[in-house]
């Protein structure tokens, strides 16, 4: 550090002492502005600012909510994109359980199957070519193995490389469409109750709706999403049975369904909307409860496999192994 010192020093044609006392108040300055900063109290107009921001921000995500109709496929992507309706819808249907509201979201994931399909052949394509180059970049060890390898071994590869590419993103959409759908299934009964409370103190079901959709916007946005994009569609002049319908399509659980099923049939018989989400809470609640004790009751089983496998072996160990030790020293 001295070394260093003196040839800065040397360099810039000041005294070593100079630099330390430069350096220490350098260090003095710093630690000054840092405790102003943290002992400053925040200035309202950025605060006001940054809250006119947030607000902006949240319109963004409100006018997003809306869920644009699909595009038909063009003609050069037809070749690309499911040609029968059924097979399209379901594709798109999936994607929407999964997070995905773009208008050409099966267009997109489409072609990001093919690219991985054609893409990580093509890939060892161009690393077998390049590792049959006289000076290769590639690891000595890879570029060995790429090589060494025969004619139905790489036809091997390729199809292995082609299969994953192809049907790993349909597995990650299933995987994502699963866990948004468990998120959405744990935090409903908690969104049922607000709702349920918001009717009982006054409000109406779709200022309920909205309300409660502001208060678990961050506890719970998948709910909040679809629970504002229903009454964006509804004043929008969509009926509010088929906007019901199509967020319990879009969620693809069955207590939305259900949920659908009860607002609709109080609004349409005239019965009393907060009875109607006491009765339907009382009843998620009996199926939950009936969920967990159904897991709880199959724990006995899985833990017996799971027990009867990593025992039996130290059991059949202890009772024959003396006996073959015994046989063993006899021989």
């Amino acid at each position: 550090m001295l070394g260093f010192l003196e040839t800065l020093s040397i360099r810039l044609g000041v005294t070593v002492d100079s630099l330390v006392a430069a350096g220490i108040g350098l260090s003095v300055l710093l630690v000054l502005l840092a405790l102003q900063s943290a002992l400053r109290r925040p200035d309202r107009a950025i605060m006001r600012l940054s809250a006119l921001s947030d607000s902006r921000s949240r319109d963004r995500l409100d006018r997003a909510l809306l869920i644009p109709a699909s595009r038909e496929p063009g003609r050069l992507m037809k070749a690309f994109v499911p040609g029968e309706k059924k097979k399209r819808t379901a594709l798109e249907r999936k994607l929407r359980q999964a997070g995905a509201v773009r208008a050409d979201a099966v267009l997109v994931y489409t072609l990001v199957r093919i690219a991985l399909a054609l893409g990580l052949p093509g890939l060892y394509l161009l690393a077998l070519t390049v590792a049959r180059l006289p000076a290769s970049p590639l690891p000595e060890a890879v570029a060995g193995w790429i090589v060494g390898r025969s004619a139905l071994g790489n036809v091997q590869v390729l199809s292995f490389l082609l299969a994953i590419g192809y049907y790993v993103p349909h597995r990650w959409l299933e995987d994502k469409a699963r866990a948004r759908q468990l998120r959405i299934e744990e935090s409903f009964p908690n969104a049922l109750d607000l709702l349920q409370i918001s009717v009982e103190a006054g409000l109406g079901f779709d200022a309920a709706m909205v309300r409660v959709s502001n208060e678990i916007r961050r506890s719970a946005p998948e709910i909040a999403a679809e629970f504002l994009r229903v009454q964006l569609q509804v004043q929008a002049g969509r009926p509010r049975e088929e906007a019901m319908r199509d967020m319990s399509e879009l969620v693809g659980l069955e207590t939305f369904r259900s949920f659908a099923n009860v607002v609709h049939q109080s609004l349409l018989f005239g019965t009393s909307m907060s009875q109607a989400m006491t009765t339907y809470s009382e009843e998620l609640r009996q199926t939950r409860e009936l969920r967990a004790q159904e897991m709880a009751n199959k724990l006995p089983v899985k833990m017996s496999g799971v027990m009867a496998s990593l025992m039996l072996p130290a059991l059949v160990l202890l009772t024959i192994g003396p006996v073959i030790i015994r046989y063993m020293r006899q021989f």
